[in-house]
């Protein structure tokens, strides 16, 4: 097991790398220069090329790269280009909105997956069992942005129980306030996304409700619910857990469109506004940011899969 995190370490730093490389190529291929946003429109060759030395862009290209990645071992974002703010402790301060909407909108969600995919499949032969059914079909299908403005139209314009957006000054000082402005949005995204992890939990109970083992269990005595906590839960849980990696990472990257619908200052109203402005720096420390949090999760879904199933800390040659 050792070995392994060891090379799964080494596989998650070099995937950083990679994806950092692809993040500045992609970054440089835009058209316009990085130093354009410390410009006016009549700038002169003068003020250019003063502002190209402070950009860093009037260097080659392997150098600007090299330079960043030196900052960015160092934990060191850079400044703004458009605000001269270190980039750092403006993401940080963007986290605590993102962090919390991303863990509460995953958290819910994997409760709303775990009852309707098990029930979906312990009653496939009843009714509701196949409404549950189609609807996670049909949530897959609904944009989560249109389950944010029904939300907004719903409880915040008709019945005026909960905010449009916004989020309080004061941040986490006034936690209910902050849980209230959270409400919308963390809903939005659990039920866009627990559509979608329902059918792999409907999948995996179907699996585990099929199996020898379970139904030797039943043929012991057992209830079909103390059957399916003793002996299929672990193994239901292995491809699951697969997916609730994946699916952790798509509710950061979803909670960017679903910050700019409910108006959070989080890091997706960071991205577009630096974005919008051509502000490198900031671009790049988002995605650099997002890209690491993405890494990670795939990670620990890959370490928490070992420990469930001890299989897979079998090797193709059969050594642990």
């Amino acid at each position: 097991m050792l070995v392994y995190l060891l090379r799964r370490l080494g596989f998650l730093l070099v995937s950083l790398v990679v994806a950092m490389s692809v993040i500045f190529v992609l970054l440089r291929l835009l058209p316009g220069d990085p130093a354009n946003a410390l410009l006016s429109v009549d700038a002169t060759p003068e003020q250019i090329a003063a502002a190209r030395a402070q950009a860093g862009s009037d260097q080659p290209l392997a150098q600007q790269f090299l330079t960043w990645a030196g900052q960015v071992a160092r934990f060191d974002l850079g400044e703004s280009y458009i605000s001269t703010l270190p980039v750092a402790p403006e993401i940080a301060s963007r986290l605590v909105v993102t962090i919390p909407l991303t863990l509460l909108s995953f958290a819910l969600a994997l409760v709303l997956a775990l009852l309707a995919g098990i029930t979906a499949a312990v009653r496939a032969d009843r009714w509701y069992g196949s409404l549950l059914s189609g609807f996670s079909q049909l949530g897959i299908a609904v944009p989560v942005f249109w389950v944010g403005i029904i939300l907004v139209w719903v409880f915040a314009l008709g019945l005026g129980v909960l905010p449009s957006g916004g989020f309080p000054r004061a941040d986490w000082a006034e936690p209910a306030d902050a849980l209230r402005s959270l409400t919308l949005p963390v809903v939005t995204i659990a039920l866009v996304m627990s559509a979608s992890l329902a059918r792999y939990v409907r999948t995996a109970t179907l699996d585990v409700l099929g199996s020898d083992y379970l139904r030797t269990a039943r043929a012991g005595g057992s209830g079909l619910g103390e059957a399916l906590l003793r002996h299929g839960l672990r193994n239901g849980a292995v491809p699951v857990v697969a997916v609730l990696g994946i699916e952790l990472s798509t509710t950061l990257l979803g909670a960017v469109v679903v910050e700019s619908v409910f108006t959070l200052p989080g890091l997706g109203s960071m991205l577009l506004t630096a974005i919008e402005q051509h502000d490198f720096a900031n671009i790049q420390g988002v995605l650099v940011v997002s890209t690491l949090f993405v890494l990670l999760v795939g990670f620990l879904a890959d370490v928490v899969q070992r420990i469930v199933d001890p299989r897979l800390r079998t090797s193709v040659s059969g050594n642990r």
